[in-house]
């Protein structure tokens, strides 16, 4: 009996996974860290100690049409 599963195995590629980085703020010294850079860290803590981030918005404005 032949596995149809274990041929196609090699055949299969996964797709790429969408990262989008995202980039906080410290509130003491306004330091911009992004997510992965916090991820690599044993605690998520600024290099000037403090341990408080906000999110930084993008620039761009979405506007919305009135129905």
């Amino acid at each position: 009996m032949i596995n149809m599963v274990d041929e196609n195995v090699d055949d299969i590629k996964e797709a790429p996974e969408e990262t989008f980085d995202v980039i906080y703020s410290c509130l003491r010294c306004d330091t911009h860290v992004s997510n992965t850079e916090l991820s690599r860290l044993p605690e998520i803590k600024c290099i000037c100690g403090f341990r408080v981030f906000t999110k930084v918005r993008p620039p761009v404005v979405k506007t919305v049409k009135a129905i």
